[in-house]
């Protein structure tokens, strides 16, 4: 039998990504750095070699290790976009 006071991923409402998108993640994030900065930041291939958004959505939606580091990249970087401008 399943504990039923823990939640599954991504469905409590106070989870800060909850109703926000890979796609959505991806696309703030490369605006806000570029792909280049992106591959420093979360050195993986989707983002060293030929990036496009199309393969890097592909690639975090099959591993769960890279998508974690990209969804903690974005809400730390979500909290300071707008603060310096």
């Amino acid at each position: 039998m399943t504990d039923p006071t823990k939640y599954t991923e991504r469905s409590h409402p106070k989870d800060p990504l909850h109703g926000i998108s890979l796609k959505e993640i991806m696309t703030q994030l490369e605006a806000n750095y570029g792909w280049e900065q992106l591959a420093e930041l979360i050195p993986i291939n989707c983002f060293k070699s030929d990036p496009s958004l199309k393969s890097s959505l592909t690639f975090l939606r099959k591993t769960p290790w890279a998508r974690a580091k990209v969804e903690a990249l974005y809400l730390k970087s979500k909290a300071n976009w707008g603060r310096y401008k």
